[in-house]
């Protein structure tokens, strides 16, 4: 990956963690949010992977299709 493409995917997963309110919730401690992302990572590497992406996946494209709706209105 080109460092240009690098730096925007870096830039847009932060987004993510900015649209998610996790700096609000954890009151921006960075530890919380890396200890959350641990606890994600353990998951995924467990027999629940499938189960739990497939969660994820329906709860995040909701979310997505949710905002979309109401930059439409």
């Amino acid at each position: 990956m080109k460092r240009r493409e690098r730096t925007r995917h870096l830039i847009e997963l932060g987004g993510l963690v900015v649209k998610a309110r996790l700096i609000d919730l954890t009151d921006d401690d960075r530890a919380t949010i890396y200890g959350a992302f641990l606890t994600i990572a353990e998951r995924l590497r467990g027999d629940e992977r499938d189960n739990a992406l497939a969660l994820w996946q329906r709860k995040g494209r909701r979310a997505f299709e949710a905002e979309q709706e109401a930059r439409n209105s």
